[in-house]
């Protein structure tokens, strides 16, 4: 049975039971606690906590989940994948226990001929909480099972909680056990791979108050509603019904294995560990990195970008790993494609998006790959010089993390070298590191914590926005909230957040930025300064009391800001006219990753591998401009989802929309959106879109800037202000000003030419007088001089052409120049001098030593420099020195 026709079984079965099926939410999700959706249960999380009313009474799903803490250990285990599929089912206060046992029984154990999925119940083992009785009852009563196949675990295995306060209870696992080839006899409690866990079943039904560890925590009581939250793994499940080994080798997984043969010509399978670990690395990450991106992730240094990365250098390093050097995302991420097109058709539909990210990271790794190889090659000279047998921990990490340097690479290049690496001190480096993270996702949970004022105020009913229809609302303040505590009053000079019962504010959304204005009443007054969600369906006015002193519960006029309004809505209408010009000129795979506009500003990021030159950002601009000329009608309507999907309107990737959507269209099927934000009502009154940059972001994604409307005007007033004061002083007409310019640019560069040309000649016509004062160490010509003011390659220069002029016997030269803030040195050695022990690297280092710096080179030639223009006399003598050292030696 294939993984798509399973997840199909599962949907089947539970809708046909009443449950609401619930499209999968994007891996990116609105949760700061949370760096992707990681459990199937994580778009219902408003509705477990009490934070939002759920809009039926069970639900189910198959959500997409990327979990990365066990990022080392994929490829190694039957269990560990970074991306994978949770199946789940949902109640919310309508069924408990009894139908959520009943229900996963059916459906295990159902015959593949009624729908379900054919698991023989003889080898169908559970465990429940040791002290849940009810649950080991009702899988005895139900499903017929004997004692010694439910077993009872502790809080660490069979507890669920969100690891702060809130909801809780036990649950209870369902195993699979595959059979005495996989392992030991006596159930999950013996071997987890053997007996091989396929559903999770949590009877949420206490209330956790303080939450310190997995297995301690408070309860206060149980809950008002109990509520149901399964999650089955469908990988897990597909491997058992295919009958292979691992999760890589199931049907939406394994054609990259397989191509992954093909393309390294190793065998899968065939004895050799690690060949079989670095292929299922490469199936794993490619899979992954397939979904991330098509959900709007992109390559970056930081946070969920960083995770993409990473994933993506990791292929293309097991690959070489395989003997495989020349690009390989290519022939691989087309397999990943086909393998879960059927489940996902929009890896299919956005393929082009997709990939040209992920090809345009695998060419920046490979420059990576060389820029890491230099840094290598001097952690190894430094080593080698110190006498040390392993390049140290710190360094390996830098490698690592600085510049992108997988580990593995580090360890087999270093062996090539002869020396060791501390892995030790690398992997203490790398969990300090994790600890930071988990410390700083921990942070975040307390301040989902703190946020519990907002899910009472949010209790008390939804926000309505009136700011689609006016910009003056009467309404009354529902609370006042200072530093995460309701308050009942707050005074002149405080800035503090305040709740209204309805409002006419912009809150910051959709790229759009909030809106500006003031919130009166009899005495009062209050300046807003931004405007959020915290909570879905809360609206929260951060504001400064100017005047007066506000109360809870006053009747108030909220006042937005009028011609910031206008600003906001002529920037969020030409950000959508941006991006039909993008598509319009470039094609329908310029799609929008990303934006943000304010009242005359706009930033647009979008999907395009490379930079825009001169003519096509003319292009997109004329297109823009064309669209506001035409006076498009900007019209906004409500639909379904599935309605706005056929009439193609476009979805920002990593949003999640509800049933019900607002599309907003420009020019009907020119531009259709959807979105939430404030817009013009004809696209003239937008002005005017100029754009003034345009620059990359990440692999394969540019963002495009531009000014809009009257600041549009401003910014052209500021361009030809400057192009009409050129003109004037080079007496020349604008049209001709370019010309004049590249003309002038040309004689300066000739200029410049010839002034190092004459400052060399200068430089070299010393040759003679510094060559006089040379003087003889054993044997060895020793030329120290002093360059004032003579730095880079002028100082080089000097510095081979005496060496060129004492050629014939053993000689050192050694020149100090740059300025007093950043003296530099060169030191060069003759054939006679190297034979007598003399190296210019080692000799250059002792120069910038005293300098204050650093340096190094080869043994005919190296250079460096130092902060300490002070210490000019003492480099050459502390050169000198070293050169009778040696020779005395």
């Amino acid at each position: 049975m294939n993984t798509a026709e399973i997840r199909r079984r599962f949907l089947d079965y539970f809708a046909s039971r009443g449950h609401e099926v619930v499209p999968s939410a994007p891996l990116l999700y609105n949760d700061p606690t949370l760096l992707f959706v990681n459990a199937g249960m994580v778009p219902f999380k408003p509705y477990f906590t009490g934070a939002e009313t759920p809009p039926f009474d069970r639900a189910t799903s198959v959500q997409k989940c990327v979990r990365t803490l066990d990022i080392e250990e994929v490829g190694k285990t039957t269990r560990h994948g970074t991306f994978f599929q949770m199946n789940g089912n949902f109640s919310f206060g309508d069924y408990f226990k009894a139908e959520a046992i009943r229900y996963a029984w059916e459906l295990v154990t159902g015959s593949q001929d009624a729908g379900g999925l054919g698991f023989d119940p003889d080898t169908v083992w559970v465990t429940v909480l040791h002290s849940d009785d009810e649950a080991a009852a009702l899988w005895a009563s139900i499903a017929g099972l004997p004692a010694e196949r439910i077993q009872r675990r502790g809080l660490l295995d069979n507890y669920w909680h969100m690891g702060i306060p809130g909801p809780g209870g036990p649950c209870s696992e369902i195993y699979i056990d595959r059979g005495p080839a996989y392992g030991r006899d006596g159930g999950p409690v013996v071997d987890e791979d053997r007996f091989l866990e396929i559903w999770n079943l949590v009877f949420m039904q206490e209330e956790l108050s303080a939450v310190r560890a997995k297995d301690d925590f408070d309860t206060i009581g149980d809950l008002p509603r109990k509520n149901i939250d399964t999650g089955m793994g469908l990988e897990r499940a597909a491997l058992l019904l295919q009958g292979v080994d691992n999760l890589y080798e199931i049907d939406q997984v394994y054609p990259v294995i397989e191509r992954a043969v093909e393309l390294s010509g190793r065998r899968y399978g065939a004895g050799n560990h690690e060949d079989d670990v670095r292929m299922r690395v490469v199936a794993d990450h490619i899979r992954s990195g397939l979904m991330l991106i098509g959900d709007g992730v992109t390559p970056g240094n930081e946070a969920r970008g960083y995770v993409l990365r990473r994933l993506l250098r990791r292929v293309v390093r097991s690959m070489r790993l395989l003997g495989v050097h020349e690009p390989v995302l290519p022939e691989l991420l087309p397999v990943s494609r086909d393998a879960m097109g059927e489940a996902y058709p929009e890896v299919v539909t956005h393929f082009d998006r997709i990939s040209a990210i992920a090809y345009g990271e695998e060419d920046a790794f490979r420059r990576t790959l060389t820029t890491g190889t230099q840094i290598f090659d001097l952690a190894v000279s430094d080593a080698k010089r110190e006498s040390q047998p392993a390049l140290s921990g710190a360094r390996a990490f830098q490698l690592h993390d600085t510049y992108g340097f997988p580990i593995d690479l580090t360890l087999e290049m270093a062996s090539e070298q002869g020396l060791s690496v501390d892995e030790a001190g690398f992997r203490r480096l790398m969990t300090e590191q994790r600890d930071r993270a988990k410390a700083d996702a921990k942070s975040k949970k307390a301040g989902a914590v703190g946020s519990d004022v907002y899910r009472e105020l949010r209790a008390l009913g939804l926000t309505p926005f009136t700011g689609y229809e006016e910009l003056v609302t009467e309404s009354r303040v529902r609370g006042i909230v200072r530093d995460g505590e309701l308050v009942p009053v707050a005074a002149t000079g405080e800035t503090v957040e305040v709740v209204l019962e309805q409002t006419p504010f912009y809150a910051e959304s959709g790229g759009q930025d909030s809106d500006a204005g003031v919130i009166t009443a009899d005495g009062v007054r209050l300046e807003v300064v931004d405007v959020q969600r915290p909570v879905k369906g809360l609206v929260v006015h951060r504001v400064q009391v100017a005047d007066g002193e506000l109360r809870s519960g006053s009747d108030v006029l909220a006042s937005v800001d009028g011609e910031w309004r206008l600003g906001a809505c002529q920037a969020h209408s030409g950000t959508h006219v941006m991006h039909a010009a993008l598509r319009q000129v470039l094609g329908p795979t310029a799609l929008q990753s990303g934006s943000y506009n304010k009242p005359g500003y706009l930033r647009l990021d979008f999907a395009w591998p490379s930079g825009l030159s001169p003519a096509l950002r003319s292009d997109v601009e004329e297109a823009a401009n064309a669209a506001l000329r035409l006076d498009l009608n900007v019209t906004a309507s409500y639909m379904t989802l599935a309605r706005a999907k056929e009439l193609g309107a476009l979805a920002l990737f990593g949003e999640t929309y509800g049933e019900e959507v607002r599309v907003v269209e420009m020019g009907g099927p020119w531009s259709r959106e959807l979105c939430g934000g404030t817009h013009v009502q004809h696209s003239s009154q937008i002005g005017l879109v100029t754009i003034n940059a345009e620059s990359s972001v990440g692999s394969g994604v540019r963002r495009v800037e531009a000014f809009v409307g009257i600041e549009a005007f401003r910014y052209l007033a500021k361009e030809r202000a400057l192009v009409s004061g050129l003109s004037e002083a080079l007496k020349v007409q604008p049209d001709q000003l370019s010309d004049r310019v590249s003309r002038l640019v040309e004689q300066l560069r000739t200029a410049e030419k010839q002034v190092a040309e004459l400052k060399s000649r200068n430089v070299l016509s010393e040759v003679g007088a510094i060559l006089a004062k040379a003087h003889d160490m054993w044997g060895v010509s020793y030329v120290g001089h002093h360059a004032e003011g003579v730095s880079g390659a002028d100082l080089r220069t000097l510095a081979l052409e005496l060496r060129l002029r004492v050629q014939d016997r053993p000689a050192v030269v050694s020149v100090v120049g740059g300025t007093p803030d950043k003296p530099s040195v060169v030191v060069m050695t003759t054939a006679g001098a190297r034979d007598r022990g003399l190296k210019a690297g080692n000799l250059v280092r002792t120069a910038s030593e005293a300098l204050g710096g650093k340096g190094g080179g080869k043994d005919d030639i190296a250079q460096g420099g130092g902060t300490d223009g002070t210490r000019v006399d003492a480099a050459l003598t502390a050169v000198e020195h070293a050169v009778g050292h040696i020779l005395q030696s």
